[in-house]
Protein backbone atom coordinates (compact mmCIF):
# COMPACT_ATOMS: atom_id res chain seq x y z
CA UNK A 1 0.00 0.00 0.00
CA UNK A 2 1.45 3.44 -1.19
CA UNK A 3 2.03 5.98 2.17
CA UNK A 4 0.67 9.48 1.80
CA UNK A 5 4.18 10.61 2.63
CA UNK A 6 5.42 13.34 0.47
CA UNK A 7 9.36 14.79 0.46
CA UNK A 8 10.69 17.91 -1.09
CA UNK A 9 12.19 15.60 -3.73
CA UNK A 10 8.25 14.78 -4.61
CA UNK A 11 7.64 18.16 -4.71
CA UNK A 12 10.43 19.74 -6.67
CA UNK A 13 9.12 16.90 -9.95
CA UNK A 14 5.36 19.00 -9.44
CA UNK A 15 4.68 20.97 -12.84
CA UNK A 16 4.40 23.81 -10.93
CA UNK A 17 8.03 24.14 -9.42
CA UNK A 18 9.16 23.61 -12.96
CA UNK A 19 10.46 26.96 -12.65
CA UNK A 20 11.99 26.63 -8.95
CA UNK A 21 15.61 26.60 -8.38
CA UNK A 22 17.33 24.95 -5.35
CA UNK A 23 19.77 26.99 -4.16
CA UNK A 24 20.89 25.27 -0.39
CA UNK A 25 20.00 22.01 1.33
CA UNK A 26 20.23 19.45 -1.46
CA UNK A 27 20.91 17.31 1.52
CA UNK A 28 17.26 17.47 2.88
CA UNK A 29 15.83 16.79 0.12
CA UNK A 30 14.22 13.49 1.99
CA UNK A 31 12.48 15.83 3.91
CA UNK A 32 8.56 15.23 4.59
CA UNK A 33 6.10 17.73 3.53
CA UNK A 34 2.82 17.89 5.77
CA UNK A 35 1.39 21.31 4.38
CA UNK A 36 1.79 24.43 3.17
CA UNK A 37 1.92 28.01 4.67
CA UNK A 38 2.73 31.12 3.46
CA UNK A 39 4.25 33.33 6.13
CA UNK A 40 5.92 37.13 6.30
CA UNK A 41 5.92 37.77 8.83
CA UNK A 42 9.39 38.19 10.97
CA UNK A 43 8.20 35.98 14.47
CA UNK A 44 7.47 32.73 12.64
CA UNK A 45 7.65 30.43 15.66
CA UNK A 46 4.18 29.90 17.02
CA UNK A 47 2.94 29.53 13.01
CA UNK A 48 4.88 27.40 11.91
CA UNK A 49 5.24 23.40 13.05
CA UNK A 50 7.37 20.35 11.96
CA UNK A 51 7.07 19.60 8.31
CA UNK A 52 5.97 22.62 6.89
CA UNK A 53 6.53 24.35 3.51
CA UNK A 54 6.86 27.93 3.95
CA UNK A 55 6.49 30.13 0.93
CA UNK A 56 7.21 33.84 0.95
CA UNK A 57 7.93 36.56 -1.24
CA UNK A 58 11.03 37.75 0.67
CA UNK A 59 9.28 40.75 1.83
CA UNK A 60 11.64 40.39 5.44
CA UNK A 61 14.42 40.27 3.74
CA UNK A 62 14.57 43.86 3.64
CA UNK A 63 15.37 44.03 7.22
CA UNK A 64 18.65 44.14 8.83
CA UNK A 65 21.00 40.99 8.55
CA UNK A 66 20.25 39.52 12.07
CA UNK A 67 16.28 39.67 11.36
CA UNK A 68 16.78 37.89 8.23
CA UNK A 69 19.21 35.13 9.77
CA UNK A 70 16.66 35.30 13.02
CA UNK A 71 13.53 34.45 10.28
CA UNK A 72 15.62 31.49 8.84
CA UNK A 73 16.85 29.85 11.96
CA UNK A 74 13.43 30.14 13.64
CA UNK A 75 12.30 27.67 10.33
CA UNK A 76 15.20 25.44 10.94
CA UNK A 77 14.54 24.75 14.46
CA UNK A 78 10.73 24.71 14.18
CA UNK A 79 11.81 21.82 11.70
CA UNK A 80 10.16 23.12 8.49
CA UNK A 81 10.36 21.18 5.87
CA UNK A 82 11.89 24.06 3.64
CA UNK A 83 11.24 27.50 2.36
CA UNK A 84 10.35 28.99 -0.87
CA UNK A 85 10.59 32.42 -1.88
CA UNK A 86 9.78 34.31 -5.02
CA UNK A 87 11.86 37.28 -6.63
CA UNK A 88 10.60 39.67 -8.61
CA UNK A 89 8.28 41.01 -6.28
CA UNK A 90 9.57 42.03 -3.05
CA UNK A 91 13.45 41.13 -3.31
CA UNK A 92 15.76 40.42 -6.55
CA UNK A 93 18.41 37.91 -5.13
CA UNK A 94 18.88 35.80 -2.18
CA UNK A 95 21.37 37.11 0.53
CA UNK A 96 24.76 34.91 0.64
CA UNK A 97 24.72 34.87 4.41
CA UNK A 98 21.40 32.90 4.34
CA UNK A 99 22.25 31.01 1.54
CA UNK A 100 24.89 29.42 3.53
CA UNK A 101 22.96 28.87 6.83
CA UNK A 102 20.21 27.23 5.17
CA UNK A 103 23.05 25.01 3.45
CA UNK A 104 25.14 24.25 6.62
CA UNK A 105 21.68 22.69 7.75
CA UNK A 106 20.26 21.07 5.14
CA UNK A 107 17.27 22.91 5.09
CA UNK A 108 15.75 23.34 1.36
CA UNK A 109 15.53 26.60 -0.06
CA UNK A 110 13.71 26.84 -3.36
CA UNK A 111 13.61 30.20 -5.35
CA UNK A 112 11.72 30.85 -8.27
CA UNK A 113 13.43 33.44 -10.49
CA UNK A 114 10.43 35.57 -11.41
CA UNK A 115 6.50 36.01 -9.71
CA UNK A 116 4.54 32.74 -8.71
CA UNK A 117 0.87 32.23 -7.78
CA UNK A 118 0.81 31.03 -4.24
CA UNK A 119 -2.47 29.87 -4.23
CA UNK A 120 -1.92 27.66 -7.36
CA UNK A 121 1.23 26.13 -5.23
CA UNK A 122 -0.84 25.51 -2.19
CA UNK A 123 -4.00 24.03 -4.13
CA UNK A 124 -1.85 21.33 -5.83
CA UNK A 125 0.37 20.21 -2.61
CA UNK A 126 -2.64 20.06 -0.32
CA UNK A 127 -4.98 18.51 -2.94
CA UNK A 128 -2.15 15.87 -3.30
CA UNK A 129 -2.14 15.63 0.12
CA UNK A 130 -5.57 15.38 0.73
CA UNK A 131 -6.24 12.75 -2.06
CA UNK A 132 -3.61 10.53 -1.17
CA UNK A 133 -4.16 10.75 2.49
CA UNK A 134 -8.35 10.02 1.18
CA UNK A 135 -6.37 6.98 -0.91
CA UNK A 136 -4.92 5.74 2.58
CA UNK A 137 -7.72 5.96 4.25
CA UNK A 138 -10.27 3.46 1.59
CA UNK A 139 -7.07 1.31 1.97
CA UNK A 140 -6.51 1.04 5.27
CA UNK A 141 -10.59 0.34 5.54
CA UNK A 142 -10.11 -2.49 3.20
CA UNK A 143 -7.08 -3.94 5.24
CA UNK A 144 -8.87 -3.77 8.31
CA UNK A 145 -12.51 -5.57 6.39
CA UNK A 146 -9.70 -8.29 5.13
CA UNK A 147 -8.40 -8.55 8.80
CA UNK A 148 -11.61 -8.90 10.26
CA UNK A 149 -12.86 -11.63 7.68
CA UNK A 150 -9.39 -13.98 8.81
CA UNK A 151 -10.36 -13.13 12.80
CA UNK A 152 -14.13 -14.55 12.48
CA UNK A 153 -13.08 -17.44 9.84
CA UNK A 154 -9.75 -19.38 11.52
CA UNK A 155 -7.27 -18.83 13.75
CA UNK A 156 -4.59 -18.93 11.47
CA UNK A 157 -1.47 -16.29 12.33
CA UNK A 158 -0.30 -16.40 9.33
CA UNK A 159 -2.64 -15.60 7.27
CA UNK A 160 -2.78 -11.81 9.17
CA UNK A 161 0.92 -11.97 8.80
CA UNK A 162 0.33 -12.66 4.87
CA UNK A 163 -1.55 -9.47 4.47
CA UNK A 164 0.08 -7.42 6.09
CA UNK A 165 3.14 -7.80 3.89
CA UNK A 166 0.46 -8.36 0.74
CA UNK A 167 0.29 -4.15 2.16
CA UNK A 168 3.31 -3.33 3.40
CA UNK A 169 5.85 -5.47 0.90
CA UNK A 170 8.05 -5.58 3.86
CA UNK A 171 9.86 -8.26 5.93
CA UNK A 172 7.10 -9.35 9.20
CA UNK A 173 8.21 -10.50 12.46
CA UNK A 174 6.05 -11.84 14.85
CA UNK A 175 7.65 -12.82 17.91
CA UNK A 176 5.90 -14.46 21.12
CA UNK A 177 7.04 -15.37 24.13
CA UNK A 178 4.00 -18.18 24.67
CA UNK A 179 4.62 -19.90 20.82
CA UNK A 180 6.92 -20.17 18.00
CA UNK A 181 7.62 -17.04 16.10
CA UNK A 182 7.17 -16.06 13.14
CA UNK A 183 8.14 -14.76 9.82
CA UNK A 184 6.61 -13.76 6.42
CA UNK A 185 8.34 -14.39 3.95
CA UNK A 186 10.01 -17.20 5.53
CA UNK A 187 13.53 -17.26 6.28
CA UNK A 188 16.16 -19.65 7.03
CA UNK A 189 17.26 -20.05 10.45
CA UNK A 190 20.40 -18.55 9.82
CA UNK A 191 18.54 -15.36 8.97
CA UNK A 192 15.89 -15.61 11.07
CA UNK A 193 17.96 -16.02 14.38
CA UNK A 194 20.05 -12.72 14.50
CA UNK A 195 16.28 -10.78 14.02
CA UNK A 196 14.61 -13.15 17.06
CA UNK A 197 17.84 -12.52 19.47
CA UNK A 198 17.80 -8.62 18.50
CA UNK A 199 13.65 -8.57 19.24
CA UNK A 200 14.05 -10.14 22.13
CA UNK A 201 16.62 -8.14 23.05
CA UNK A 202 14.86 -4.99 22.61
CA UNK A 203 11.60 -5.49 23.95
CA UNK A 204 12.27 -7.89 26.84
CA UNK A 205 11.96 -6.02 30.08
CA UNK A 206 10.65 -2.74 27.81
CA UNK A 207 7.95 -1.16 29.67
CA UNK A 208 7.66 1.49 26.88
CA UNK A 209 7.82 -1.39 24.12
CA UNK A 210 4.94 -3.56 25.70
CA UNK A 211 2.53 -0.56 25.96
CA UNK A 212 3.04 1.55 22.11
CA UNK A 213 4.81 0.89 19.11
CA UNK A 214 8.47 1.95 19.09
CA UNK A 215 10.99 2.00 16.37
CA UNK A 216 14.61 0.20 16.78
CA UNK A 217 17.77 0.82 14.91
CA UNK A 218 19.35 -2.39 12.99
CA UNK A 219 22.58 -2.90 11.15
CA UNK A 220 23.16 -2.41 7.55
CA UNK A 221 21.07 0.98 7.64
CA UNK A 222 17.37 -0.46 8.81
CA UNK A 223 15.05 -0.62 11.17
CA UNK A 224 12.72 -3.00 13.40
CA UNK A 225 9.39 -1.39 14.01
CA UNK A 226 7.39 -3.15 16.59
CA UNK A 227 3.81 -3.12 17.68
CA UNK A 228 2.78 -5.25 21.12
CA UNK A 229 0.02 -7.42 20.77
CA UNK A 230 -2.02 -7.02 24.11
CA UNK A 231 -4.76 -9.13 25.18
CA UNK A 232 -6.60 -8.55 28.59
CA UNK A 233 -4.07 -6.22 29.89
CA UNK A 234 -1.22 -8.70 28.87
CA UNK A 235 1.39 -8.28 26.46
CA UNK A 236 0.95 -11.77 24.39
CA UNK A 237 3.60 -11.11 21.76
CA UNK A 238 5.44 -8.28 18.83
CA UNK A 239 4.52 -7.56 15.45
CA UNK A 240 7.22 -6.10 13.89
CA UNK A 241 8.34 -4.74 10.42
CA UNK A 242 12.39 -4.52 9.34
CA UNK A 243 12.29 -1.22 6.97
CA UNK A 244 14.86 1.10 5.53
CA UNK A 245 16.20 3.49 7.98
CA UNK A 246 15.07 6.44 6.40
CA UNK A 247 11.43 5.34 5.93
CA UNK A 248 9.70 7.48 8.24
CA UNK A 249 6.84 4.83 8.75
CA UNK A 250 4.04 6.83 9.48
CA UNK A 251 1.47 3.99 6.75
CA UNK A 252 3.06 1.29 8.68
CA UNK A 253 2.35 2.17 12.59
CA UNK A 254 -0.72 2.71 11.64
CA UNK A 255 -1.11 -0.96 9.30
CA UNK A 256 0.60 -2.41 12.59
CA UNK A 257 -1.75 -1.65 14.98
CA UNK A 258 -4.39 -2.87 12.80
CA UNK A 259 -2.84 -6.05 13.04
CA UNK A 260 -2.06 -5.96 16.20
CA UNK A 261 -5.74 -5.52 17.05
CA UNK A 262 -6.71 -8.17 14.44
CA UNK A 263 -3.93 -10.19 16.45
CA UNK A 264 -5.14 -10.02 19.97
CA UNK A 265 -8.73 -10.90 18.80
CA UNK A 266 -7.60 -13.63 16.97
CA UNK A 267 -5.00 -14.97 20.35
CA UNK A 268 -8.03 -14.03 22.40
CA UNK A 269 -10.25 -16.73 20.60
CA UNK A 270 -7.97 -19.05 20.78
CA UNK A 271 -7.32 -19.11 23.69
CA UNK A 272 -11.43 -19.10 24.79
CA UNK A 273 -11.86 -21.74 22.11
CA UNK A 274 -8.98 -23.66 24.19
CA UNK A 275 -10.59 -23.30 27.39
CA UNK A 276 -14.03 -24.78 26.02
CA UNK A 277 -11.65 -27.48 24.11
CA UNK A 278 -10.19 -28.49 27.47
CA UNK A 279 -13.19 -28.11 29.68
CA UNK A 280 -14.10 -31.90 29.74
CA UNK A 281 -10.48 -32.12 31.65
CA UNK A 282 -11.77 -29.81 34.48
CA UNK A 283 -13.80 -33.23 36.20
CA UNK A 284 -10.03 -34.44 35.84
CA UNK A 285 -8.88 -32.10 38.76
CA UNK A 286 -12.77 -33.17 40.88
CA UNK A 287 -11.33 -36.75 40.22
CA UNK A 288 -8.14 -35.77 41.66
CA UNK A 289 -9.31 -34.48 44.51
CA UNK A 290 -11.51 -36.90 45.43
CA UNK A 291 -9.25 -39.47 44.77
CA UNK A 292 -10.96 -41.13 42.31
CA UNK A 293 -7.85 -41.90 40.08
CA UNK A 294 -5.76 -44.74 40.75
CA UNK A 295 -4.06 -45.01 37.41
CA UNK A 296 -1.14 -42.94 36.92
CA UNK A 297 -0.74 -43.47 33.38
CA UNK A 298 -4.88 -42.91 33.17
CA UNK A 299 -4.21 -39.25 34.59
CA UNK A 300 -1.41 -38.27 32.21
CA UNK A 301 -3.52 -39.24 29.46
CA UNK A 302 -6.65 -37.47 30.28
CA UNK A 303 -4.47 -33.86 31.04
CA UNK A 304 -2.80 -34.88 27.47
CA UNK A 305 1.05 -35.54 27.87
CA UNK A 306 1.56 -38.27 25.77
CA UNK A 307 4.52 -40.12 28.23
CA UNK A 308 4.71 -43.12 29.64
CA UNK A 309 4.24 -44.21 33.50
CA UNK A 310 8.00 -44.71 33.50
CA UNK A 311 8.84 -41.08 32.72
CA UNK A 312 9.60 -39.05 35.15
CA UNK A 313 7.39 -35.59 35.68
CA UNK A 314 7.20 -32.75 38.47
CA UNK A 315 3.58 -31.98 39.11
CA UNK A 316 2.34 -29.19 41.29
CA UNK A 317 -0.99 -28.38 42.37
CA UNK A 318 -2.90 -24.82 43.90
CA UNK A 319 -5.56 -22.79 44.82
CA UNK A 320 -6.11 -18.99 43.64
CA UNK A 321 -8.52 -17.18 45.00
CA UNK A 322 -10.88 -13.94 44.56
CA UNK A 323 -11.46 -12.26 47.58
CA UNK A 324 -13.94 -8.65 46.76
CA UNK A 325 -14.28 -6.24 49.23
CA UNK A 326 -17.94 -5.65 51.00
CA UNK A 327 -20.72 -4.61 48.67
CA UNK A 328 -19.09 -6.07 45.13
CA UNK A 329 -19.75 -9.78 46.54
CA UNK A 330 -22.85 -9.56 45.33
CA UNK A 331 -22.49 -8.44 41.59
CA UNK A 332 -22.69 -12.23 40.42
CA UNK A 333 -21.73 -10.38 36.95
CA UNK A 334 -18.68 -8.83 38.05
CA UNK A 335 -17.70 -11.49 39.86
CA UNK A 336 -17.98 -13.59 36.75
CA UNK A 337 -16.34 -11.40 34.40
CA UNK A 338 -13.40 -10.79 36.96
CA UNK A 339 -12.88 -14.79 37.17
CA UNK A 340 -12.98 -15.98 33.45
CA UNK A 341 -10.86 -12.97 32.74
CA UNK A 342 -8.52 -14.14 35.50
CA UNK A 343 -8.59 -17.58 34.11
CA UNK A 344 -7.39 -16.55 30.57
CA UNK A 345 -4.49 -14.58 31.49
CA UNK A 346 -3.46 -17.08 34.00
CA UNK A 347 -3.47 -19.58 31.84
CA UNK A 348 -1.78 -17.61 28.87
CA UNK A 349 1.30 -17.20 32.05
CA UNK A 350 1.10 -20.37 32.68
CA UNK A 351 2.05 -21.27 28.64
CA UNK A 352 4.25 -18.64 28.97
CA UNK A 353 6.69 -20.38 31.46
CA UNK A 354 6.17 -23.51 29.64
CA UNK A 355 3.89 -25.37 32.57
CA UNK A 356 1.27 -27.64 30.17
CA UNK A 357 -1.82 -27.12 33.22
CA UNK A 358 -5.50 -28.08 33.58
CA UNK A 359 -7.28 -25.23 35.00
CA UNK A 360 -11.15 -25.54 36.88
CA UNK A 361 -13.46 -22.86 38.30
CA UNK A 362 -15.60 -22.95 41.02
CA UNK A 363 -16.86 -20.43 42.88
CA UNK A 364 -14.50 -17.52 43.64
CA UNK A 365 -11.55 -20.05 43.23
CA UNK A 366 -9.92 -21.30 40.67
CA UNK A 367 -8.14 -24.65 40.63
CA UNK A 368 -4.17 -24.89 39.22
CA UNK A 369 -2.47 -28.18 38.29
CA UNK A 370 0.80 -28.21 36.50
CA UNK A 371 2.73 -31.53 35.07
CA UNK A 372 6.03 -31.49 33.23
CA UNK A 373 8.26 -33.36 32.44
CA UNK A 374 11.82 -33.53 34.08
CA UNK A 375 14.50 -31.74 32.58
CA UNK A 376 18.10 -31.55 33.69
CA UNK A 377 18.56 -28.50 36.36
CA UNK A 378 16.58 -28.18 39.91
CA UNK A 379 13.40 -28.77 38.12
CA UNK A 380 11.64 -27.79 42.41
CA UNK A 381 13.09 -24.16 41.99
CA UNK A 382 12.27 -23.50 38.79
CA UNK A 383 8.73 -24.66 39.14
CA UNK A 384 8.51 -22.66 42.21
CA UNK A 385 10.07 -19.18 40.92
CA UNK A 386 7.33 -19.81 37.80
CA UNK A 387 4.49 -20.09 40.21
CA UNK A 388 5.63 -16.95 42.53
CA UNK A 389 6.23 -15.50 39.09
CA UNK A 390 3.07 -15.74 37.83
CA UNK A 391 1.03 -15.12 40.65
CA UNK A 392 2.78 -11.79 41.33
CA UNK A 393 2.02 -11.03 37.78
CA UNK A 394 -1.82 -11.32 38.59
CA UNK A 395 -1.64 -9.83 41.83
CA UNK A 396 -0.29 -7.17 39.71
CA UNK A 397 -2.76 -6.92 36.76
CA UNK A 398 -5.26 -7.16 39.49
CA UNK A 399 -4.17 -3.98 41.44
CA UNK A 400 -4.03 -1.63 37.86
CA UNK A 401 -7.64 -2.64 37.06
CA UNK A 402 -10.14 -4.25 39.20
CA UNK A 403 -11.11 -1.87 42.12
CA UNK A 404 -12.10 -3.99 45.65
CA UNK A 405 -10.47 -7.19 44.26
CA UNK A 406 -7.85 -9.07 46.30
CA UNK A 407 -6.63 -11.79 44.98
CA UNK A 408 -4.62 -15.05 47.74
CA UNK A 409 -3.21 -18.31 46.36
CA UNK A 410 -1.62 -21.49 47.99
CA UNK A 411 0.68 -24.34 46.11
CA UNK A 412 1.70 -27.61 47.64
CA UNK A 413 4.46 -29.49 47.47
CA UNK A 414 5.85 -30.43 44.14
CA UNK A 415 5.45 -34.22 43.47
CA UNK A 416 6.06 -37.14 41.12
CA UNK A 417 2.78 -38.09 40.41
CA UNK A 418 -0.65 -36.44 38.92
CA UNK A 419 -2.85 -39.22 41.36
CA UNK A 420 -0.98 -37.71 44.59
CA UNK A 421 -2.36 -34.07 43.63
CA UNK A 422 -5.27 -34.34 46.05
CA UNK A 423 -2.27 -34.14 49.09
CA UNK A 424 -1.04 -31.04 47.06
CA UNK A 425 -4.57 -29.34 46.48
CA UNK A 426 -4.74 -30.12 50.68
CA UNK A 427 -1.65 -28.35 51.12
CA UNK A 428 -2.30 -25.18 49.13
CA UNK A 429 -5.90 -25.10 51.62
CA UNK A 430 -3.57 -24.87 54.12
CA UNK A 431 -1.67 -22.15 53.04
CA UNK A 432 -4.14 -20.37 52.09
CA UNK A 433 -5.57 -20.40 55.95
CA UNK A 434 -2.36 -19.27 57.43
CA UNK A 435 -1.52 -16.54 54.92
CA UNK A 436 -5.12 -15.15 55.87
CA UNK A 437 -4.95 -15.72 59.50
CA UNK A 438 -1.48 -14.48 60.40
CA UNK A 439 -0.12 -10.89 59.11
CA UNK A 440 3.69 -12.13 58.62
CA UNK A 441 2.77 -14.62 56.31
CA UNK A 442 0.98 -12.81 54.13
CA UNK A 443 2.69 -12.93 51.53
CA UNK A 444 3.13 -16.64 51.39
CA UNK A 445 2.18 -19.11 48.67
CA UNK A 446 4.29 -22.11 48.72
CA UNK A 447 3.98 -24.82 51.49
CA UNK A 448 7.22 -25.01 51.54
CA UNK A 449 7.50 -21.76 52.90
CA UNK A 450 5.24 -22.04 55.57
CA UNK A 451 7.80 -23.55 58.09
CA UNK A 452 6.55 -24.59 61.65
CA UNK A 453 3.01 -23.73 60.27
CA UNK A 454 3.28 -27.09 58.89
CA UNK A 455 3.15 -29.20 61.99
CA UNK A 456 0.21 -26.67 63.34
CA UNK A 457 -1.94 -27.38 60.35
CA UNK A 458 -1.06 -31.05 60.06
CA UNK A 459 -2.75 -31.84 63.68
CA UNK A 460 -6.13 -33.01 62.72
CA UNK A 461 -7.67 -33.21 66.26
CA UNK A 462 -8.35 -29.52 66.87
CA UNK A 463 -8.70 -30.16 70.58
CA UNK A 464 -5.71 -31.38 71.06
CA UNK A 465 -4.28 -28.11 70.06
CA UNK A 466 -7.34 -26.28 71.63
CA UNK A 467 -6.32 -27.71 75.24
CA UNK A 468 -2.01 -26.93 74.45
CA UNK A 469 -2.88 -23.11 74.17
CA UNK A 470 -4.77 -23.11 77.38
CA UNK A 471 -2.25 -25.02 79.11
CA UNK A 472 -0.33 -22.61 78.55
CA UNK A 473 -1.69 -19.46 77.51
CA UNK A 474 -5.26 -20.04 79.40
CA UNK A 475 -4.12 -17.65 82.34
CA UNK A 476 -2.84 -14.49 80.30
CA UNK A 477 -6.49 -14.79 78.03
CA UNK A 478 -8.17 -14.82 80.92
CA UNK A 479 -6.94 -12.28 81.99
CA UNK A 480 -6.20 -10.10 79.12
CA UNK A 481 -10.09 -10.64 78.42
CA UNK A 482 -10.79 -9.08 81.89
CA UNK A 483 -8.52 -6.47 82.41
CA UNK A 484 -7.44 -5.59 78.26
CA UNK A 485 -3.56 -5.29 79.37
CA UNK A 486 -2.56 -6.62 75.92
CA UNK A 487 -0.19 -9.79 77.81
CA UNK A 488 -0.56 -11.74 74.83
CA UNK A 489 1.03 -9.20 72.00
CA UNK A 490 3.18 -8.16 74.68
CA UNK A 491 4.53 -12.04 74.85
CA UNK A 492 4.34 -12.37 71.11
CA UNK A 493 6.75 -9.36 70.15
CA UNK A 494 8.55 -9.61 73.01
CA UNK A 495 9.82 -13.59 72.28
CA UNK A 496 9.83 -12.50 68.36
CA UNK A 497 12.61 -9.52 69.72
CA UNK A 498 15.02 -12.24 71.36
CA UNK A 499 14.28 -10.85 74.84
CA UNK A 500 15.33 -7.61 73.99
CA UNK A 501 13.30 -4.95 75.95
CA UNK A 502 14.16 -1.97 73.81
CA UNK A 503 12.78 -3.43 70.72
CA UNK A 504 9.76 -4.60 72.29
CA UNK A 505 8.88 -1.28 73.76
CA UNK A 506 9.40 0.45 69.99
CA UNK A 507 7.37 -2.49 68.03
CA UNK A 508 4.23 -2.04 70.84
CA UNK A 509 4.76 1.66 70.98
CA UNK A 510 4.91 1.83 74.42
CA UNK A 511 7.00 3.41 77.09
CA UNK A 512 9.96 1.58 78.40
CA UNK A 513 7.97 2.02 82.29
CA UNK A 514 5.03 0.56 80.76
CA UNK A 515 6.67 -2.47 79.17
CA UNK A 516 8.60 -3.68 82.59
CA UNK A 517 4.97 -3.62 84.38
CA UNK A 518 3.52 -5.78 81.27
CA UNK A 519 6.93 -8.18 82.02
CA UNK A 520 6.57 -8.23 85.72
CA UNK A 521 2.78 -9.40 85.34
CA UNK A 522 4.17 -11.81 82.56
CA UNK A 523 6.39 -13.04 85.07
CA UNK A 524 3.99 -13.24 87.96
CA UNK A 525 1.73 -15.37 85.69
CA UNK A 526 3.82 -17.71 84.03
CA UNK A 527 6.49 -18.06 86.30
CA UNK A 528 10.23 -17.24 86.08
CA UNK A 529 10.70 -19.80 84.00
CA UNK A 530 9.17 -18.95 80.85
CA UNK A 531 11.68 -17.94 78.75
CA UNK A 532 13.86 -21.09 79.63
CA UNK A 533 13.94 -23.06 76.11
CA UNK A 534 12.13 -25.69 76.55
CA UNK A 535 8.77 -23.77 78.36
CA UNK A 536 9.71 -20.99 75.90
CA UNK A 537 9.22 -23.30 72.28
CA UNK A 538 5.79 -24.18 74.00
CA UNK A 539 5.13 -20.73 74.46
CA UNK A 540 5.56 -19.88 70.79
CA UNK A 541 3.69 -22.96 69.75
CA UNK A 542 0.69 -22.21 71.84
CA UNK A 543 1.21 -18.45 70.35
CA UNK A 544 1.14 -19.54 66.66
CA UNK A 545 -1.52 -22.16 67.28
CA UNK A 546 -4.07 -19.47 68.89
CA UNK A 547 -3.19 -17.51 66.05
CA UNK A 548 -4.44 -20.28 64.07
CA UNK A 549 -7.34 -21.10 66.22
CA UNK A 550 -8.51 -17.29 65.91
CA UNK A 551 -9.05 -17.27 62.18
CA UNK A 552 -10.68 -20.73 62.16
CA UNK A 553 -13.10 -19.01 64.82
CA UNK A 554 -13.58 -16.02 62.18
CA UNK A 555 -14.12 -17.85 59.26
Amino acid sequence: MNGFTLYIKDVLERPIFRRAKLMAGAKGMDRQVGWVHIVEITHVSPYVTRNDLILSTGLWLRDEQQERISYMQQLINQQAAGLCVELGTSIERIPKDLIDLAEKNDFPLIVFDRPVRFVEITQDIHGLLINQQHQLLKDLETFSRRLQQITLQSTDIGAILHVLYEYTGQQIVYYSSIESNKFHPRLSAEASDPIVSFFKGQVEGSARAAAEAVTFAMPEERCLLSQPVICLGQTLAYVGLILPERNQADTAKLLLDYAARSLASLLLRMLFLEEKKLRDQNQLIMDIIQQQVEDEAEARGRMGLRLAKKHAISCIAGIVEAEYADGLVQDRDRIETDLQDLLVQLRALLRKHDLPNLLMMKDQRIYVLCAREKAQGDVLLHMNNAISSIIERLKEAERQTSFGLRLHAGFGKIRPNMIDMHISFREAEQVLDVSRAVDSMGGVILYDQLGIYRLIQAISDKEVLTSFIKDHLGLLLAFDQEHHLHLIQTLKVYLQSMGSKNDTAKALFIHRQTLYNRLDKLTEILGDDYLEPQRRICLEMALLAHSMRSYDTMK
